[in-house]
């Protein structure tokens, strides 16, 4: 006769809220079953648990029905339409990337802002109902109401100021000197009556701040300079761009350079054929006023056989180029010949055997912003053509430089071809370093090795 099976003795624990099988000869099958039967248990229980549970001195809602309101999904009103490229919306790098293809446009504010929007109920910043911040813009505009009217007093002490005679002040000079100090007093005011407000940092973070106003300007400005700015002066210190080309320089004007869509960092390193059509430069300044500019570009890494060092090239040259805070493209492919460009692009290039070449871009603000006469353009130009010196250059031109750029070239697989479609010679020599010649001590004797 065969052995009986055991009976399976099941106990019900209620602290554990699952059925728990004590015997311990179950089989592969039932062992397996096991844990997801009691998974399954667990979950059921917490989710009765949760929708049965009833909360005293509560005159609202249940549970069940916050929980269905909650997760309900958003109405197809609030849902932006799919396949529209929004600038507002766009979360996936896919999209960013076929958006600036397509549209040119670049998306807005960070991509978790732009992901919480695509659910939003589109509320106004200005509107959202948080009382605390309600109560903290109240106390805002007060204290800009206060800063409006102290820069409405500014601007009347500068009128009277003016209307009256130089004498009184003790000489032009001296009056020039007090309305410049009042002038800078004022433009403090203006940024301080803004730089509090939460809608003026939504909309510089989101980049649609007017450069025109003077807040904007502070805020790019110092954006620019707690990272931007230190990292351009580490490479020009790193690369010795001072005081190789200049004995000095102190950029206050922000300058980003771009081949077609590649954008160039500080220091990095160009293929041959992506440099070899002019770049596009946007220079951001931060001060009011439209200024015209010189645009240099050097490489002084030339080398020199005959004298055994190096020599400064001039790439490209254009002067009278004007720029303001919100007018900052410069594309060296459009300005006028004559009247701008002086130096045609000349596409960098470095022979094989040769170091890397640091290409500089300089913009020099011209003397008290007037245009470059003809008799001097054509001075300039053939100073930028034969012997190019860059201490001489600004010493007689008396510019100022403001902003700077860098960039490196090296021998590479399309440099040949480049200096060919320019007509530049030296593709087919190869340069060698010469070894140095052995100190007399270090020379051996002949006569002992024979």
């Amino acid at each position: 006769m065969p052995a009986k099976t055991p009976e399976r003795d099941f106990t019900f624990y209620p602290q554990q809220f699952h059925l728990r099988c004590i015997d311990d000869n179950m089989s592969p099958s039932a062992q397996l079953i096991l844990p997801i039967r009691t998974c399954l248990r667990c979950s059921i229980r917490k989710d009765s648990l949760a929708f049965s549970t009833s909360r005293s001195f509560r005159t609202s809602t249940a549970l069940r029905t916050e929980l269905s309101t909650d997760t309900a999904s958003p109405s197809p009103e609030a849902l932006p339409p799919l396949g529209v490229l929004d600038p507002n919306i766009v979360s996936s790098p896919r999209l960013e990337r076929k958006l600036f293809r397509t549209t040119g446009q670049q998306p807005i504010g960070s991509r978790r802002r732009r992901a919480a929007l695509q659910n939003s109920k589109n509320i106004p910043f200005e509107q959202l109902p948080y009382q605390c911040f309600q109560e903290a813009r109240k106390l805002l505009l007060a204290d800009r109401e206060e800063k409006l009217k102290q820069i409405e007093e500014e601007r009347q002490r500068i009128a009277k100021v003016q209307a009256v005679p130089a004498t009184q002040y003790g000489g032009e000079y001296v009056k020039k000197g007090r309305i410049v100090r009042m002038q800078k007093h004022l433009e403090k005011l203006k940024i301080l009556a803004d730089i509090n407000d939460p809608v003026i940092k939504k909309r510089f973070e989101d980049g649609e701040g007017d450069m025109n106003r003077p807040i904007y300007r502070y805020l790019a400005d110092r954006q620019w300079r707690k990272q931007k700015r230190l990292l351009l002066m580490q490479r020009i210190n790193q690369m010795h761009i001072v005081p190789d080309i200049l004995p000095h320089l102190d950029p206050t004007a922000e300058v980003r350079l771009a081949f077609g869509r590649r954008k160039v960092q500080p220091g990095d390193f160009v293929d041959s054929t992506v440099s070899e059509t002019p770049p596009r430069l946007d220079v951001q300044v931060f001060d009011k006023g439209v200024r015209l500019v010189t645009v240099l570009v050097l490489d002084p890494d030339v080398p020199n056989v005959e004298t055994d060092g190096f020599d400064t090239r001039c790439h490209f040259c254009a002067v009278n180029v004007p720029i303001s805070p919100d007018s900052t493209s410069v594309s060296l492919s459009r300005l006028s010949e004559g009247m701008q460009v002086l130096r045609p692009w000349l596409p960098p290039h470095a022979q094989k055997g040769s170091p890397y070449h640091r290409l500089a871009v300089f913009i020099f603000e011209q003397k008290d912003g007037t245009k470059m006469k003809a008799g001097l353009r054509q001075k300039v130009s053939r100073t930028v053509k034969y012997h190019f010196k860059p201490n001489k250059f600004t010493r007689n031109l008396g510019n100022q430089p403001v902003g700077v750029h860098l960039f490196r070239t090296i021998w590479d697989n399309g440099m040949a071809g480049v200096m060919q479609r320019a007509g530049i010679e030296g593709a087919n020599i190869e340069l060698k370093r010469q070894k140095p010649e052995k100190l007399p001590y270090k020379k051996k004797d002949g006569a002992r090795y024979r």
